[in-house]
């Protein structure tokens, strides 16, 4: 197991981005809630304490023993976590005079202490807290200051445990993963080993032990996760993965074939199933977009089990979960209160009585990306944008038939094609089309028409959870709208969408 740092979270909406930043330092760490910290935390280098929307004042704040860590690992506090230790050393935490909230510059740095080597003063920080420290006790040591928080940054005396006011794992502060690199390669004393080769190699070897003989069905998507988890599989059991690619009728034009030929140069053992029509049935009718997705998720599963039935001795379901859907299931606040259907294939393992194996569930996306490229995965499948589990589906506003699938493809076909070959696509997190339920009059030749209006949509993004719209050239859109109006026969107005994430979502469905 490689060495690791242990992140103790506190609701903090940053709480992924240090692991983000700890893991790009080339070390290894997981994410766990305050109140399911585990017992025993093999080859334990350091602790970090995040940020909270919580006050250390309230009666019911979250609180952990810190005993169990203190003076036997180095331990660093961000905001919250550094007024939980000086609150509960004796200090006095109290609700600032003014919200300290945004850009913020270090006018004093002690920078004979490790965790502030190389930052250099008035260095940017980023502030994000409704409390500040007034008074530290007294073996607590201030070591770096702003103009309104004296308190910035604190060390308490003759042991590695650091208290921060500041987010060092936003972008806004300019030399936040300096300090982070201070932590956790200086203080912690992390090898930075923990990389794409080192997990591919370990996780295979683990996957071997852990399938030995033993059949593995996965089901294919031909997006990201899907295809690494197939492929790490593959590396560890060869013909006894089998993997299943259903077409739903929803994909993207040409996709069901072209990802099946991109996954025969990979040797994988895959088997397509056209069910288009069945899908097509089971969305008769249906208008609500959680009933659609809904019922192309236990149409999915009806049809992945049909044809997991026809392989012998299936023992395994193999699963491309990654690290947020776990984290997201185990955070401080509970899973979310509805999670979108199409997220998981949540009745898969039960109904198949399969055990399941996910070869991916302590991976970032971009961490995904990485471990692809180690495999030798083409770009063409790593360079993917997501695409949503229900498809066209919910980018079918109403009622979903094989000729508004139809459309929507030449439509969303012309506007990824265009993204390519302009040069744009790598710059986009995720594009699409969107066929509205709206008709709009237009004249077309020398006659009036009444026709679809679709909508385009892209997003700028790290990892889906905030989206910006994505500003592309007037020109480019320009075109892209020209082509699909005089292509497109049920079309004759194009709009763009330029909602960010949050309020309104990625999908329109």
């Amino acid at each position: 197991m490689s060495e690791q740092i242990l992140i103790i979270d506190f609701g903090s909406q940053y709480t992924q981005l240090i692991a983000r930043r700890v893991r790009e330092l080339n070390v290894y760490c997981e994410i766990h809630p305050y109140n399911d910290i585990p017992e025993n935390i093999e080859n334990l280098k350091g602790v970090i304490l995040s940020g909270s929307p919580c006050s250390v004042r309230e009666e019911d704040a979250p609180i952990i023993d810190l005993d169990r860590f203190r003076q036997k690992v180095p331990v660093l506090g961000i905001c919250y976590g550094a007024q939980m230790m000086a609150h509960l050393a004796g200090g006095h935490v109290l609700p600032s005079s003014i919200r300290e909230y945004g850009r913020a510059r270090l006018n004093h740095i002690d920078q004979h202490h490790d965790l502030l080597k190389e930052l250099t003063l008035n260095s940017q920080v980023w502030m994000s807290h409704g409390d500040t420290i007034t008074e530290l006790p007294n073996n607590f040591q201030v070591i770096a200051s702003t103009e309104s928080v004296k308190v910035a940054a604190y060390k308490l005396e003759n042991e590695n445990t650091y208290g921060i006011q500041f987010h060092p794992e936003v972008t806004h502060s300019t030399e936040g993963k300096t300090l982070l690199r201070n932590f956790v390669v200086h203080i912690c004393g992390c090898n930075q080993d923990w990389t794409p080769d080192v997990f591919v190699e370990s996780t295979v070897a683990g996957l071997q032990k852990q399938l030995g003989n033993d059949k593995v069905v996965l089901g294919l998507s031909g997006g990201v996760d899907s295809s690494v988890a197939a492929m790490l599989i593959h590396h560890a059991i060869g013909k006894n993965l089998y993997c299943i690619f259903v077409d739903n009728g929803l994909l993207r034009k040409h996709e069901f074939e072209d990802v099946l030929e991109s996954y025969k140069s990979l040797g994988l053992n895959v088997k397509g199933v056209d069910s288009k029509q069945r899908f097509y049935d089971a969305l008769k009718g249906k208008i609500d977009p959680e009933d659609k997705r809904k019922a192309i998720g236990r149409t999915f599963i009806e049809v992945f089990d049909e044809e997991a039935h026809t392989i012998a001795d299936v023992s395994w379901l193999g699963q491309g979960t990654i690290y947020p859907d776990v984290i997201e299931s185990v955070s401080v606040k509970g899973p979310s209160a509805t999670i979108k259907s199409h997220h998981n294939v949540g009745g898969l393992p039960e109904k198949m009585n399969l055990k399941v194996v996910e070869p991916l569930n302590t991976l970032f996306k971009d961490e995904v990306r990485r471990v692809g490229r180690t495999l030798e995965i083409p770009e063409t499948i790593l360079g993917r944008h997501p695409f949503p589990g229900p498809g066209l589906g919910i980018r079918i506003l109403g009622e979903v038939t094989a000729e508004k699938v139809a459309t929507l493809q030449e439509v969303d076909h012309i506007f990824i094609s265009r993204l390519k070959s302009a040069g744009l696509y790598d710059d986009v997190w995720q594009a699409g089309a969107m066929l509205t339920p709206i008709q709009s009059v237009g004249v077309m030749g020398d006659e009036r028409t009444y026709k679809n209006v679709v909508a385009l949509r892209a997003v700028t993004s790290v990892d889906g959870m905030t989206a910006d719209w994505c500003h592309l050239p007037y020109d480019f859109l320009s075109d892209v709208s020209n082509e699909i109006i005089n292509k497109v026969a049920d079309v004759n107005r194009v709009v763009y969408d330029i909602s960010s994430k949050p309020p309104a979502t990625i999908e329109w469905e």
